[in-house]
């Protein structure tokens, strides 16, 4: 799903939705979302029939604490502000991130120590669900839940061997799914993030979605731009 130009959420969207394929047990569409006469997105969705098949395999779900043993991301940004030594512009950033309405509940296995500008591998653990009750509904509305999910933080992940870096730009290219079995979005998942490269002011994420019987649901890709400052950052205390 390449995005073209940022949507305006006051402006209505058209859909044109094209027939790409329509085949026996796959369909393909393709579909651009427009706005003032430009598009702002650009969608291309496959679709098959279920059917069954020997040839199955998966890779092995990342062995890691529970979510009922790790700390919310609020609670984690809590504890770095009670901190007397933080940096007043890194307080500011904290208290923007604290005060966005996330509509999902975010776990990190290993956050990173806001205080340490050591380097770390380009690769990153979240234990992530929906606030709320979605419930048994379509299946349609777990994978758009997912979809939401699956673009937070997720290009971030290119930047951890960076952080001395200063971001000044960065945004989504083109974002792919893959979905492999039914999946509850407000049921705690795991999304295993990883960036095999970055350059040329562009970064690559691939992500995987397990469900807690190690079943994984969802295979996610992004290209992004990033553009940072070439100094890099003073000390955050």
């Amino acid at each position: 799903c390449p995005f073209s130009v940022p949507g305006d959420p006051q402006v209505p969207v058209l859909y044109k939705v094209e027939r790409t394929r329509t085949g026996k047990s796959f369909s393909v569409r393709s579909v651009k979302a427009i706005q003032h006469g430009k598009p702002i997105f650009i969608c291309q969705a496959s679709f098959q029939l279920s059917q069954g098949s020997p040839v199955q395999h998966q890779f092995t779900m990342p062995a890691v604490p529970p979510p009922e043993e790790l700390l919310t991301q609020e609670e984690l940004i809590q504890k770095f502000l009670q901190n007397p030594n933080l940096a007043e512009r890194y307080r500011k950033h904290l208290n923007k991130i604290q005060a966005e309405d996330v509509p999902i509940d975010i776990k990190p296995v290993n956050p990173p120590d806001i205080f340490c500008s050591e380097l770390q591998e380009p690769k990153q653990l979240f234990w992530v669900r929906a606030r709320g009750y979605i419930g048994e509904t379509d299946m349609k509305v777990h994978c758009c839940v997912a979809a939401y999910v699956s673009d937070y933080a997720f290009l971030g992940t290119a930047l951890l061997p960076h952080r001395q870096y200063r971001i000044k730009f960065m945004v989504s290219l083109d974002h792919s799914m893959w979905f492999h079995a039914p999946f509850r979005a407000d049921h705690w998942m795991l999304y295993e993030c990883e960036s095999p490269w970055a350059g040329g002011c562009r970064g690559l994420v691939q992500g995987r979605l397990w469900r807690r019987d190690g079943v994984l649901a969802v295979t996610c890709a992004q290209e992004g731009v990033i553009r940072v400052e070439q100094t890099p950052n003073q000390s955050k205390l």
